[in-house]
């Protein structure tokens, strides 16, 4: 039911406050421009009905008892479920240190009172509109299978993850760690982006992590800064043996010959695959004669490119 009201509504905003007549102001307002309102006049259940709810925006009072507003952000942007959120506060502190706890804790705007709805109203549809266009990436990501995941610049945490980095995180740096997963980025991962960040601009293309386990490899490619505040990582796990079974499921080779042309993918030598293999280069070389007979091509690249294609879909 939630999803189906989001999508008819300009989207969902949680309003946290413990003063009954800014409730009613602000729903009022934000019910007349379409979007679906939640209210919390408490910090414990404030939380609660952003886990449930997950709305798009949460426009928060910086001062309640008991639970203020700093504490309600600063546990919202602790849980992985509800750190994405954009969090507005609202306060008739204007002292420049409330705004900047504001922030400190996560707060990505604020309005002060006495509360202007047009004002909240513009505010509110900016990083409607923002998050939205977030979670669409995101969802693509986990839609196409990629392995993404965004790692904060200032503190190390692991701002999202498509649900294939999730996995790979944990199978290769947190095996033990509980469910749902660590919040801070793995230290070997983490110290890689920073190197990698760091030497963007300084020289060429960066050198992607790898870790080895066996067959299986594990490769992290430094792909895009988001924006000041987020690193952009692809995860890709490469697997020998399940490469070399798919080329044999893919062409008539024997398990050698399929051997020899993944590692010709992998752009080896005679002597580096023979090193590899425990075979001489003259043997790879007759292994290799074999596969261009079967593929029906004449070239070390040609070989490679066909097989590339055959693995990745193509014709």
């Amino acid at each position: 039911m939630m999803n189906t009201l989001a999508e008819t509504s300009a989207g969902i905003v949680l309003i946290i406050d413990d003063v009954p007549e800014n409730l009613a102001l602000l729903h009022d307002a934000l019910d007349d421009a379409g979007y679906l309102v939640l209210v919390a006049t408490d910090g414990e259940s404030a939380l609660a009905r952003a886990r449930q709810s997950l709305p798009d925006v949460v426009l928060l009072d910086a001062l309640m008892p008991g639970m203020d507003g700093f504490e309600v952000a600063r546990r919202l942007k602790a849980d992985f479920a509800t750190r994405a959120i954009p969090l507005i506060f609202m306060t008739g502190l204007t002292e420049t240190e409330h705004v900047v706890a504001a922030f400190a804790v996560g707060g990505a705007d604020y309005v002060t009172k006495p509360i202007k709805p047009a004002e909240v109203l513009a505010r509110i549809a900016a990083h409607v509109q923002n998050a939205r266009q977030m979670k669409q990436a995101r969802n693509a990501l986990d839609a196409f299978g990629q392995a993404t995941v965004a790692i904060s610049a200032k503190n190390g945490r692991l701002v999202w993850q498509t649900p294939l980095a999730r996995q790979l995180i944990r199978a290769w740096f947190t095996p033990d760690a509980p469910m749902p997963g660590p919040e801070e980025a793995p230290p070997q991962l983490l110290s890689w982006v920073e190197a990698a960040h760091a030497a963007r601009g300084v020289r060429g293309e960066i050198s992607p992590l790898v870790a080895i386990d066996g067959p299986r490899r594990l490769l992290a490619s430094f792909h895009d800064q988001g924006n000041d505040e987020a690193w952009l990582v692809v995860l890709r796990e490469e697997n020998d043996k399940r490469a070399v079974e798919a080329l044999m499921d893919a062409f008539p080779l024997t398990s050698r010959e399929a051997e020899v042309l993944y590692w010709v993918i992998r752009g080896k030598t005679n002597r580096d695959i023979g090193d590899i293999l425990g075979a001489s280069p003259r043997t790879v070389h007759k292994h290799l004669e074999h596969v261009f007979e079967k593929l029906g091509v004449e070239t070390r690249t040609a070989a490679a490119s066909m097989a590339m294609a055959r693995l990745r879909g193509g014709n």
